[in-house]
């Protein structure tokens, strides 16, 4: 009798082992699939986003955060360039909305003739560029920043200059690497 009970301890703690084996693999598997469907990783390049994002993180990119909203103004987003067929993606910070009209004048942004106010930043832009002037965002544009404004290649520029919504990849949303950066992106 008591070999059959030691018998059943063994087989108990063996199913055991192994229901607990099945369910982490299927958490695994489920991590996965949402990641692949639902989010995309990708490396930041470039001092542009410092002090959010630094070069080298590794971030996640949640692609369905803008099906039925688009971007709020101070949203990290990933998006593809326009005029350019590539695989890279940037990181910016949207800081003009469609409709509204952008400017850059004496070191600060102007949304609408009113100094933008709770901003990630208070540096002075020292290079406008094409925002110098007065331009009125399209009904599906928006107007880009890097955090670190004086070294950054966003709208301001020709070589990115405003970002179509077809084009935004989505928010970017988590840094998962280097772990000691891990963390939500805000």
């Amino acid at each position: 009798m008591r070999f059959f009970q030691k018998r059943y301890q063994e087989n108990t703690k063996l199913l055991n082992i192994f229901k607990y084996a099945v369910d982490i693999m299927i958490v695994i598997i489920l991590a996965y699939v949402l990641v692949i469907f639902i989010c995309c990783r990708t490396t930041v390049v470039g001092n542009s986003m410092d002090e959010t994002l630094s070069n080298n993180n590794t971030v996640l990119v949640n692609r369905i955060s803008y099906a039925f909203s688009g971007p709020k103004r101070f949203d990290c987003i990933a998006f593809h360039q326009d005029s350019v067929d590539s695989s890279k993606i940037y990181i910016k910070r949207v800081i003009g909305l469609p409709g509204e009209t952008v400017q850059i004048k004496d070191g600060r942004v102007y949304i609408n003739d009113e100094i933008l106010e709770g901003d990630v930043t208070d540096t002075l832009i020292l290079t406008p560029g094409m925002a110098a002037n007065p331009y009125t965002l399209g009904k599906d544009e928006y107007f880009v920043l890097g955090d670190n404004r004086n070294n950054s290649e966003d709208s301001r520029f020709a070589s990115v200059g405003m970002v179509k919504s077809s084009n935004i990849v989505g928010k970017v949303w988590m840094i998962i690497g280097p772990f000691d950066s891990f963390g939500f992106v805000e």
